[in-house]
């Protein structure tokens, strides 16, 4: 009886130490975390007001300025690209959840994980030999084709995984009813996952805002107001990169404030993410 107690406490204590190094090792990684959102917080907070957002960035050497144009062009080639990624993301989604075992839905998945893998760098190179080179220039559009590339994959598998967690009774009783394949997909099924999809959609979102290699090689950036697609635009990586790598201390005042609002509006959209994931899961 004494050994079988003394075992217990052993095991207790055992899974006790456990549990501690584990919360240990989570604390850990979130350290950096946290102390790299209250410096960026700290050293761009301060600069922002509405000055800031509404106005153009000023020569160098005259103080003030602002980040305007960054924020259009971002918000248009984020926005060109989700209108290219998002339909063919979605549909590419519920062809492999509904073909889960036919050839051409098993190299479809492998293209899609190997994309995936495929550096950020690499998609702007490509972008600008096959879209820059042959319109004869830099482009907003050129930017948003290299970004909706990147969007794919995210669309394409939180979309399957989404679908595949829906019970096989929605389409049972759906075709029982004669009711036809695309209406099925269309009325029973996108609609019962439609939080997952969004969620895979916004998380594309977030992981496209704060590309720049892409950028450097198709939207060029531009440092006036332009909301011409056929032309070069700024967005707000490419505006930090440049501005933060230059010699002069008023744009580098511009990029910490533009990578707070960067850092701020990824962080909402990833928020946002959670809460619609966490509606669905307790729908389910």
């Amino acid at each position: 009886m004494m050994a079988a107690n003394v075992q217990m406490k052993y095991r207790i204590s055992k899974s006790t130490g456990f549990q501690g190094l584990v919360i240990a090792l989570a604390c850990a990684c979130v350290v950096p975390l946290v102390f790299i959102l209250i410096y960026i917080l700290k050293a761009g907070i301060t600069k922002i007001n509405w000055h800031f957002i509404t106005n153009l960035p000023k020569p160098v050497g005259e103080a003030g300025g602002g980040i305007a144009n960054a924020l259009l062009g971002s918000m248009i080639i984020i926005a060109i690209a989700s209108v290219i990624a998002v339909p063919f993301g979605i549909l590419c989604g519920i062809f492999l959840s509904e073909n889960k075992k036919s050839k051409l839905a098993y190299w479809a998945r492998l293209c899609v994980d190997i994309l995936q893998g495929v550096p950020s760098i690499v998609i702007g190179i490509v972008a600008y030999f096959w879209l820059v080179k042959p319109l004869g220039g830099f482009s907003a559009l050129s930017g948003s084709a290299a970004l909706a590339v990147m969007m794919l994959p995210i669309i394409i598998r939180s979309t399957e995984e989404t679908l595949l967690l829906l019970p096989d009774t929605l389409r049972e009783a759906a075709y029982a009813l004669g009711i036809p394949f695309h209406r099925v997909i269309l009325k029973v099924i996108i609609p019962c996952g439609i939080s997952g999809i969004l969620s895979g959609v916004m998380l594309a979102v977030a992981r496209i805002a704060g590309e720049t290699a892409p950028l450097l090689f198709t939207a060029f950036g531009n440092p006036y107001l332009s909301t011409n697609i056929l032309k070069p635009m700024q967005s707000l990586p490419l505006l930090i990169f440049n501005y933060a790598t230059s010699p002069y201390n008023d744009w580098h005042d511009l990029a910490w404030g533009a990578s707070c609002i960067l850092l701020i509006w990824v962080l909402l959209l990833n928020i946002f993410t959670k809460l619609i994931t966490r509606k669905w899961k307790v729908q389910l």
